[in-house]
């Protein structure tokens, strides 16, 4: 996003009550992390219409379980790297809080 834009978007939220924009560098990574899981899941879903062994399923589950903990890492650090940042720096006291909430939902 040019930097104009990013102005624009700035004093957009802010007029709407947001004291500060989302800016994400860690998009596109997310997504592909994601579109990876999907389709691991799709495939665990055919192992068991096919009637694959349990022991196999389960590690195959196991491994979709560790990909979700590592793009939540990523999201994790991405917002607070960004969003917790800009945040601090308006002192809008509601992002910080949204984020304790979420990481209490999310351990």
């Amino acid at each position: 996003m040019s930097e104009e834009r990013e102005k624009q978007e700035h004093e957009r939220m802010h007029a709407l009550g947001i004291a500060h924009t989302h800016t994400h560098t860690e998009t596109k990574a997310v997504l592909n992390r994601m579109s990876k899981i999907i389709g691991h899941m799709e495939s665990i879903k055919t192992m068991v219409e096919n009637g694959r062994d349990c022991s196999e399923v389960l590690i195959q589950l196991a491994a979709v379980k560790s990909a979700i903990g590592g793009v939540s890492r990523v999201i994790l650090k991405d917002h607070i790297d960004h969003c917790i940042v800009d945040a601090a720096k308006e002192n809008d006291v509601h992002a910080i809080e949204e984020l304790k909430k979420a990481i209490d939902k999310f351990i």
